[in-house]
This record gives structure tokens, C-alpha cells and sequence, in this order.
């Protein structure tokens, strides 16, 4: 019962913008979520519900921020530079830097983030690593609840930073209002991003390391890849190419002002509402598909896979109608 009686203190507190109140309520859908669901019932457990219940009044008010791209183009100094550029316009920053599992612990391997340290001290700044803990895509399963605690607790930006970029990194889309994809000049990211339908779910481009030889090829690639396909519908969104030096902080205001504008293009006509709805939408698909996993786990011995397999090897039954019986009344609830 204390657990149940401290969600809604810890969020209160949170909304006050106390720091250990909002790194209790993210550890507490963390370790939910490590949880997942348990078999026995097919639900997740109680706190994550309990958590979410408590947060649901007080969000949806935060600029949700992806930022993606190749491994070492400088996302987290990317990040980092950008939380100084937000800071300084006075906005309260949330960061969310989801790195792989490791295969020991299952916690972040880079930790806080050592890179983002001069943030550390900043009341205005919450910055927290997040164990991928397995689950493809880039995102751990956890951060939609982690995303909607900084959210209820003030920040007007929300940074969330993936692992990596390719065919499974995509949905950082379903979470972010404004998706940015940065890449580098001289490695071909720009193709590779083609390749992987990368440009098709950004909203800004930025070409990061741009002092290095390449760097006004890849911007013009980049704009040509662009402008390929059909003409953009008049007061659709023309996606900007920015160019940046992250390291030393060149550029990352434009990149800053970038999503300032799409943010309003965002609002203007409506885009925010409909990306939002989509997002809850897969969210609710996600939990859905998940429970009835779960209901099919429990069920596997109970309604003998093992002989259902067998009659298919037998030719007695096909795959289609063992998979009937084996889910007949399976469901989310």
C-alpha cells in the first residue's frame, strides 16, 4: 500500500520540478516495464497503470523532440549543444538518451551521458539514459511513460535521442512531434538514409561535422534526394537542411530555430493533433498486442501447442485453424 499511496505525492512533487521526484517516477515505469506483463493475468503491472492514471491529466503540453541518425555523427554532442541553445531561449529541457542494453546488467551502457555533464547542474535540465533492454526500434519499451513524467513535470522540450538509425529505428516517429535526422559528410550516410527511408520520416535534416571536406556535397545531395518525387502540396512542410559544428556550437541555433518553426507549421494546421492521436493509437496497439502475447503464453500448455503442432505435421490440421484454437478467446481486457 505505500507504494500505491506515494504515485500520487511522487507526482505532485514532480510537477514542482523536483529532480529525485521525476528519476523515482521514470525508475518506477522502468522497472514496470522490465516487468512487462505478467503471465498469470496478462496485465502489466499495477504500478505502470497506476503511473500512467496518475500522470494522464497533466501532459500533453511538451515539443517532443527525436533525434536520430548513424552511429558517430554526433548525436550526443548534438544533444547537448541543443539543450544549451533551448536553455538559453529559457525553455526547461527534458533528455532522454536511449542507449543499447548491456548484455550484463541491462542498463544503459553509457550511463548519464558524460558528454551532456555541464547540464548536470542545471535545475532546468533533466537528463536520463534509458536501456534499450532488447527491444528493437531504438526506444525502450518504457520510454512513452518516461516521455509523458518529464511532460506532466514542466518541460517544455523534450529531447529523445535513439541508439542508432535504420529500417527498425523509424519509430522514434510514433513518439516525436518534430523528427530530426542528423548525418555526417564522408560516409555515405546520406545514401544509406535514402536507402533506409530515413528522409522520408524527417522533418529537419542537419549535416553535423560540417567543417570536414564533403560537407557542401552531402547538404546538396541531400537537398537533391529532397526534391525528387512529387511536388510537396502548397502549405506542406519544406524540410530544412541544417548545417552544423555541434562541437563547437556552430549552427545549432538555426538548428534550434528550425524547430521552432516546424513547431508552429506543426500547430497552425492541425499536424500536432493528428500526429498525437496516431501516436496514441499505436500505443494502444502496442499494450494490446502485447496482452494477448502474453494470454497466448499461458495458454500454450493449456490448449497443448505441442500436440497442435503435431496434427500440422500430421496434415490433420492446417496452420491457420491450429492457430484458431490455440487463440479462441484470447483478447486484450
Amino acid at each position: 500500500m505505500a507504494r500505491r499511496a506515494g504515485v500520487p505525492d511522487l507526482v505532485d512533487r514532480a510537477r514542482r520540478g523536483e529532480q529525485l521526484a521525476v528519476a523515482r517516477l521514470i525508475s518506477l515505469v522502468e522497472d514496470g516495464a522490465g516487468a512487462r506483463f505478467d503471465g498469470a493475468v496478462g496485465r502489466e503491472p499495477g504500478v505502470l497503470r497506476e503511473v500512467a492514471a496518475a500522470l494522464a491529466p497533466y501532459t500533453g503540453r511538451a515539443h517532443v523532440v527525436g533525434l536520430t541518425g548513424p552511429p558517430g555523427v554526433g548525436k550526443s554532442t548534438s544533444t547537448s549543444a541543443l539543450v544549451r541553445a533551448l536553455r538559453a531561449r529559457d525553455r526547461r529541457v527534458g533528455v532522454l538518451a536511449v542507449d543499447p542494453s548491456s548484455p550484463f546488467s541491462g542498463g544503459a551502457l553509457l550511463g548519464d551521458r558524460v558528454r551532456m555533464g555541464e547540464h548536470t547542474t542545471d535545475d532546468g535540465v533533466f537528463i536520463r539514459s534509458m536501456a534499450t533492454r532488447g527491444h528493437l526500434g531504438g526506444l525502450a519499451w518504457s520510454t512513452p511513460q518516461a516521455l509523458r513524467v518529464l511532460d506532466a513535470a514542466g518541460c517544455d522540450v523534450v529531447l529523445i535521442e535513439t541508439v542508432g538509425v535504420g529500417q527498425s529505428e523509424v519509430e522514434v516517429v510514433e513518439l516525436a512531434d518534430t523528427t530530426v535526422v542528423l548525418l555526417a559528410p564522408g560516409t555515405g550516410d546520406g545514401i544509406q538514409a535514402a536507402k533506409a527511408g530515413i528522409l522520408e520520416v524527417a522533418d529537419v535534416l542537419v549535416v553535423n561535422k560540417a567543417d570536414r571536406d564533403g560537407a557542401d556535397q552531402a547538404i546538396r545531395d541531400l537537398r537533391h534526394m529532397l526534391s525528387l518525387g512529387e511536388r510537396p502540396a502548397e502549405g506542406a512542410w519544406e524540410r530544412p537542411v541544417v548545417r552544423t559544428v555541434a562541437a563547437r556550437g556552430e549552427g545549432v541555433d538555426d538548428l534550434a530555430a528550425a524547430l521552432d518553426d516546424h513547431r508552429a507549421w506543426l500547430d497552425a494546421g492541425g499536424e500536432r493533433h493528428r500526429r498525437r492521436v496516431a501516436r496514441a493509437a499505436a500505443e494502444i496497439q502496442a499494450i494490446s498486442l502485447e496482452q494477448v502475447r502474453a494470454r497466448i503464453g499461458d495458454l500454450r500448455g493449456a490448449r497443448g501447442l505441442h500436440e497442435l503442432a503435431q496434427r500440422v505435421l500430421a496434415g490433420e490440421l492446417d496452420p491457420y485453424r491450429a492457430a484458431d484454437e490455440l487463440t479462441a478467446g484470447v483478447g486484450p481486457g
